[in-house]
């Protein structure tokens, strides 16, 4: 592995090999002989460094002396003799009265770069240096000094540049500094326009990041870090203390392990033993008038034939209760056969009914039955018979056809039902469906005035066992229907699709206290004995669900002037909602 590069220290030199680091965490040792080899070198360089600029000087103050021989002026630093010379109160000399001004400024600029430089020096960290020397009545012609971008820079890390907050202290020349600068009015008659007013001075802004006790800028020197070694055994310790540590977690898992297996092995002990039996069980304790069972052979302490016994000569009968879920249950529906399928099973069913019969009648079960004589085949079954008495066994065959013909119309009658046991048979089909749950319908009819409308909307309503009510109100009427999922679907049907709305007649004879017939809006005539229109009649399913339970006892109709009178009838039923729908609705 590559040698790492070793790091400038604070004073410029580099070090010749890395830093000693001790394997146990103990302090290395100091090494005083490369320190003052370090120190001796570095005062080496700095004579060999101060030689060279005092060198280079003399080299420039000659080529000056040249120059300034050549064109007939005086050398640089030397006076004129006919010049008399004055002394400043700060000490140094002055140029002569009738010195130019662009020395005066020379000279200036000298002593400013003079002062900047003895400021840098005494701010420093790093060892003193060498001071200019002091502005003379030279000529020479000094570039102001460039400001070294890379001092800017940290010394270490990235070599990052300070951030331009930061800088507020140091002076930095501008960016056109030896550029001729150009006019700032126009140079043209036309193009010249009044001055704008002086932009206000910018505030300075207050640094909260800024360390103000520090000066910042190219001098300012990193700090040295105190070398801070390991103690010998540090890591060690902390080794050993996290060991420790997992043992003592180990030790707990164990110990939690252990505790439970324990627990489930004392538990599956308890399960394999068998208690002892109790000297009297419970269930004979009521029979019993002692604690033990030493009392039976005493009758006197048996309570088999006292008032307060629980065995008595009664035997008690539960109510066998059927499971609710036997009603919910739906039941299978045959499969839908064709014409042809249907023939083929009935053929199939009645040839084995046949091979059945005869097998009995082999095994003489059954006397076999009497030929089954027809007209088409008389000549055949009774050949010489018919041949002889032909008249005689045309009336047997007759007769034969006449019986076959009455049993077969008993059967038929046998089987039929009476206009009661149909009733009671359709009565308990719409009970049980019913019984699966209960629906509700909701319809709304513009006009209901035609008697014979009102009277399929009732009649219907009864006959698929329905309750509810009928709202007659001049605006619309309202029939509520509940019961059977099967008895809603037929009125569903008989409301929206057979009904004829649109039909209208003169009205029949009416009965003596028929309250319907007595209001002038429920006649399907108006005032002037002419025909209503009911083109525009219809009626309308405005809600369909299920309930929990019958909200109506019975069917019945009820006319309401009001909507007042008609919310009131179908609040008893909490049904009230319904009218604000249907009026709301379309």
């Amino acid at each position: 592995m590559p040698e790492k590069r070793p790091y400038p220290d604070e004073n410029g030199a580099r070090n010749d090999s890395k830093r000693s680091r001790s394997n146990h965490g103990s302090p290395a040792p100091a090494n005083a002989d490369k320190l003052q080899a370090a120190l001796a070198a570095r005062a080496k360089v700095d004579a060999q460094l101060a030689a060279k600029r005092d060198a280079g000087i003399a080299d420039a103050r000659a080529r000056a002396a040249a120059i300034a021989a050549k064109f007939g002026r005086p050398a640089p630093g030397q006076a004129p003799p006919a010049a008399p010379q004055s002394t400043s109160t700060n000490g140094h000399s002055t140029a002569p009265t009738g010195q130019s001004e662009a020395e005066d400024k020379n000279a200036a600029l000298k002593a400013r770069i003079a002062q900047a430089l003895a400021g840098r020096a005494g701010s420093s960290a790093t060892p003193p240096q060498r001071p200019p020397p002091p502005p003379t009545q030279t000529r020479i012609q000094h570039s102001p000094p460039d400001v070294d971008d890379a001092a800017q820079r940290a010394r270490g890390g990235l070599n990052v540049g300070l951030h331009p907050s930061l800088m507020g202290e140091m002076k930095q020349e501008p960016k056109g500094k030896g550029k001729p600068m150009a006019p700032k009015f126009a140079t043209t008659m036309a193009n010249r326009r009044g001055e704008s007013p002086a932009a206000d001075e910018e505030k300075e802004e207050k640094n909260p990041y800024l360390d103000t006790t520090e000066k910042a800028g190219p001098d300012r020197s990193r700090l040295p870090r105190q070398i801070v070694m390991n103690q010998k055994g540090k890591y060690i310790e902390q080794g050993a203390r996290l060991r420790r540590q997992e043992e003592m977690e180990a030790l707990k898992r164990r110990i939690a392990a252990e505790t439970r297996k324990k627990q489930l092995e004392e538990s599956n002990e308890k399960g394999f033993l068998i208690p002892e039996p109790p000297v009297c069980e419970w269930w004979d304790e009521v029979l019993l008038d002692a604690t033990d069972y030493s009392a039976l052979d005493d009758p006197e302490k048996l309570k088999f034939n006292n008032d307060d016994s629980i065995v008595t000569v009664y035997v008690q009968h539960p109510v066998e209760i059927r499971p609710p879920q036997e009603k919910l249950v739906i039941p299978v529906k045959p499969m839908y056969l064709t014409k042809t399928e249907t023939k083929k099973v009935r053929r199939q069913r009645r040839a084995a009914e046949n091979k059945e019969k005869q097998a009995k009648i082999r095994l003489g079960l059954e006397p076999p039955p009497p030929p089954k004589v027809k007209r088409g085949n008389m000549m055949r079954v009774l050949g010489e018979q018919a041949i002889a008495d032909p008249t005689a066994i045309e009336a047997l065959v007759e007769k034969q056809i006449r019986e076959r013909q009455e049993a077969h119309e008993e059967a038929n009658e046998a089987r039929r039902l009476s206009k009661d046991q149909r009733h009671e048979k359709l009565a308990a089909q719409q009970l049980g469906d019913a019984a699966k749950g209960m629906h509700l319908c909701v319809y709304k009819i513009n006009n209901l005035s035609y008697g014979k409308h009102r009277f399929q909307v009732d009649k219907n309503a009864k006959d698929n066992a329905l309750t509810g009510i009928t709202i007659l109100n001049p605006d619309f009427s309202l029939v509520i229907v509940e019961g059977g999922a099967k008895s809603c679907d037929l009125y569903k049907k008989l409301m929206l699709h057979r009904i004829k709305w649109t039909e209208n007649g003169m009205p029949n004879s009416v009965r003596e206290g028929n309250k319907e017939a007595e209001v002038a809006w429920l006649n399907s005539v108006d005032e002037e004995g002419q025909l209503k229109d009911f083109s525009q009649n219809k009626c309308t399913l405005i809600w369909e669900g299920e309930e929990k339970q019958r909200a109506f006892r019975k069917w019945g109709s009820r006319v309401c002037e009001t909507d007042g009178e008609a919310k009131e009838v179908l609040t008893r039923a909490k049904m009230d909602s319904f009218w604000a729908l249907a009026k709301s609705a379309a």
